[in-house]
């Protein structure tokens, strides 16, 4: 294909892309859903020239999602509710991959080799839907939190058993040890490599004055940690995470002015939007339906099997989670088993497949039918369940809070970009000591609002949702605490006795708290 002829594709679907957006707005459907109906019409006219290639989904679109979706992630928030996060999407991404097997491998008849492919295609859940519909229906914070956690560590986890899944039919066989072993290999040694080169990468990070500059290393940084992940033999998915936590919490977030910040997370949300847009675009396009249609029993046992198995993961592993953490209220567990949307690495994953593969086209099929059914009916369906769980609800009062927080987080932004100012000698202090005082203004006002809401927490009704915003901000001092109480055990400063005391008194006080 020739660079004019690849142009006007391009204008074709951002065209496309842009009444999209439009009519999915109107119409109140999840934006990537619309993408994909759209892209269904003209699948006999570009499927033979443009397609979804997998190498460029693996290789330069995941690493981008994955490092957008990580620097935006608050390492203190994913701390919180760690616990969870690990359960959903490491033991309940693997044993939803077991099941998605054994069911294909006697449902379907499909020899081993085939279904365990299957499994690791299906065994993920795509970030971009679910979120695209907290954005537009907010949702209690905690469980926000957990399905960008789940999601963000789950596409790392199917990487690897895709990967197990492809020794084991390279090399005819993999014993449980051996199986763990690589499995350990791969997922540490992707850990070690994102946290080194990170870490490495942050010196060169605060030294660069100009945003552009920042905003090339931070691109060259997403696109090489996988590169190098990949080449050692790791999991490149699961450096990238690492680095872009290590970005966002302490580079982004603790060295560069608010201004350059904003540039850079403005670009990275526009790469991931973008990205994302030609992904279900495409997967639209890819999609034949009269081919979907010949196999359809088919394809409906398969979404049964995925179905299934995710209801296995999230009913019966979060019905352990109280013995070692805050249980997750049932209606939220609804919000997590229909949330399992299937999306653009699926269907890379199954592209990507061994071409002297047997059934390797039966595979691809069965795959792309069942994203299609979870895009169309569960990406239609989850905004309607969250209403209808009345998950988003805002009191008055926590309404009333949001807004002084709003302004009292606003007006303590601009204070220090006005310290960062002055400190440059871009402001002289007289100008300096004018434009902070009337932001001390607001400040003050705000603070006061507060401190008067929070003073009358005790009158509050015990059934009053409000309570759980002040809940939030203790459970952070707790995890602050425990934070401190650990590295002066590491440190040797205080004994271990003392510190598991003050621990389980903590732990204690942070059951007690209600969910945000």
């Amino acid at each position: 294909m020739n660079v004019s002829s690849l142009v006007q594709i391009l204008v074709i679907l951002l065209l496309i892309a842009t009444g999209v957006g439009l009519l999915s707005r109107r119409l109140g459907i999840p934006y990537v859903t619309g993408l994909v109906l759209a892209g269904l019409p003209i699948t006999e006219i570009l499927s033979h020239r443009i397609g979804l290639e997998p190498s460029l989904v693996l290789n330069l679109f995941l690493p981008i999602l994955i490092f957008e979706a990580a620097i935006n992630t608050d390492i203190s928030r994913l701390r919180s509710t760690f616990k969870p996060i690990a359960l959903l999407a490491v033991p309940g991404t693997v044993f939803s991959f077991a099941v998605i097997a054994v069911l294909l491998r006697y449902g379907l008849g499909m020899n081993w080799i085939s279904s365990l492919f299957i499994g690791t295609c299906l065994a993920n859940t795509d970030t971009v839907s679910i979120i695209a519909v907290f954005k537009q229906i907010p949702v209690p914070s905690r469980l926000s939190t957990i399905v960008e956690g789940e999601t963000l560590f789950n596409d790392a986890a199917a990487l690897v058993l895709f990967n197990l899944v492809l020794t084991v039919y390279k090399t005819g066989s993999l014993t449980f040890s051996e199986g763990l072993r690589e499995l350990l290999f791969i997922a540490l040694g992707g850990s070690i490599v994102g946290l080194v080169l990170g870490y490495l990468s942050l010196p060169i990070f605060n030294r660069l004055d100009d945003p552009l500059s920042s905003l090339l290393l931070t691109v060259a940084v997403s696109l090489g940690i996988f590169q190098v992940g990949q080449f050692l033999g790791v999991s490149g998915a699961v450096a990238v995470v690492m680095a872009g936590l290590i970005f966002g919490n302490l580079g982004l977030s603790q060295t560069i002015s608010a201004s350059d910040r904003l540039v850079l997370l403005s670009f990275w949300e526009y790469a991931s939007f973008g990205v994302n847009t030609f992904i279900f675009l495409l997967i639209g396009i890819e999609i034949m339906p009269m081919e979907l249609w010949n196999i359809l029993p088919a394809i409906l046992f398969v979404v049964l099997a995925y179905q299934l198995g995710r209801v296995l993961s999230v009913y019966l592993l979060l019905l352990g989670l109280p013995w070692f953490d805050r249980p997750i209220p049932l209606r939220w567990q609804h919000v997590l088993f229909l949330g399992n949307i299937k999306g653009s690495l699926s269907m890379a994953l199954a592209l990507s497949l061994p071409l002297a593969l047997p059934g390797r086209e039966q595979i691809i099929t069965l795959v792309f039918g069942a994203v299609f059914f979870s895009l169309v009916g569960q990406g239609l369906s989850l905004p309607w369940l969250v209403k209808r769980l009345k998950l988003s609800n805002l009191s008055r009062s926590r309404q009333k809070i949001q807004e002084w927080q709003a302004q009292l987080m606003a007006a303590k932004a601009a204070q220090d970009e006005l310290d960062s100012l002055l400190k440059s000698g871009v402001l002289p202090k007289a100008v300096y000591e004018e434009m902070r005082s009337a932001y001390q203004v607001r400040v003050a006002g705000a603070e006061k609002a507060l401190r008067n809401i929070y003073n009358t927490r005790s009158a509050w009704s015990d059934r009053d949702n409000d309570l759980t915003k002040l809940d939030a901000i203790c459970r952070r001092l707790l995890l602050a605490e425990k934070i401190a109480l650990n590295e002066a055990m590491q440190k040797r400063i205080l004994s271990e006795t003392i510190v598991r005391s003050h621990l389980q008194t903590i732990d204690e006080q942070l059951l007690r708290l209600k969910d945000d």
